[in-house]
């Protein structure tokens, strides 16, 4: 994208949210369009990589295990990766790298993603992805997953797989028991979706003026 547009997007963005998503866009508006920050970009709360406690700049690389605790989050980039971590939440970013695994352990996930595939896991299902943003929650018996947009191939476990395309938030699933319903879209927004984005430079598909969820 072109740097004045890119700036113009964002600076739309950062008038209309508040808080920590706000300021996250004007750091992101500071930075060269190249220039991805990696690592933890925003902690807040009981936040821990590989058990112990990170702050903004921590590292995160292939194999970190990152946790959350009560009323924590955390906002991090990896490669051209971004990732929104909820409370009471772990992800285990994989031995493999990002590119082949990460696996959502327990509790609510925010990504957006680069080119090329990856493959996430959760208590429920494997998910093979390309180009996508998407948000997931885990629990022991069940997960959530909402393809906020791109492309899946999802395999519940002891399931059929499936494969879809979303363009806004279309098709949000629970997975149980080897099948999958129809959900709504719940605990994730679009203005976090664009953030995300921004944090790696890219233009979500998503108007910044338009509906939010």
């Amino acid at each position: 994208m072109r740097n004045p547009e890119r700036r113009r997007i964002l600076q739309n963005l950062a008038i209309g949210v508040a808080g920590g998503i706000g300021g996250l866009i004007h750091q992101a508006l500071a930075a060269e369009p190249r220039a991805f920050q990696q690592g933890i970009r925003r902690a807040n709360g009981d936040v821990q990589v590989n058990g112990k406690p990170a702050r903004n700049g921590t590292p995160v690389r292939p194999g970190d295990v990152v946790t959350t605790g009560a009323r924590a989050s955390a906002v991090y980039v990896m490669g051209d990766n971004a990732f929104f971590l909820r409370a009471n939440s772990q992800v285990d970013m994989g031995h493999t790298g990002i590119a082949d695994f990460l696996r959502v352990v327990s509790g609510g996930l925010l990504s957006v993603f680069g080119k090329g595939n990856r493959q996430i896991a959760t208590t429920t299902a494997t998910i093979g992805i390309r180009g996508t943003g998407c948000y997931i929650e885990a629990e022991p018996a069940k997960s959530y997953f909402c393809l906020c947009y791109g492309e899946v191939e999802l395999t519940p476990t002891n399931g059929q797989p499936l494969s879809y395309r979303t363009s806004h938030h279309e098709r949000p699933l629970w997975i149980e028991n080897g099948v999958t319903a129809p959900a709504s879209v719940v605990n994730h927004t679009d203005a976090e979706v664009i953030m995300l984005e921004a944090l790696v430079g890219r233009r979500s598909p998503f108007p910044p003026g338009g509906s939010l969820y």
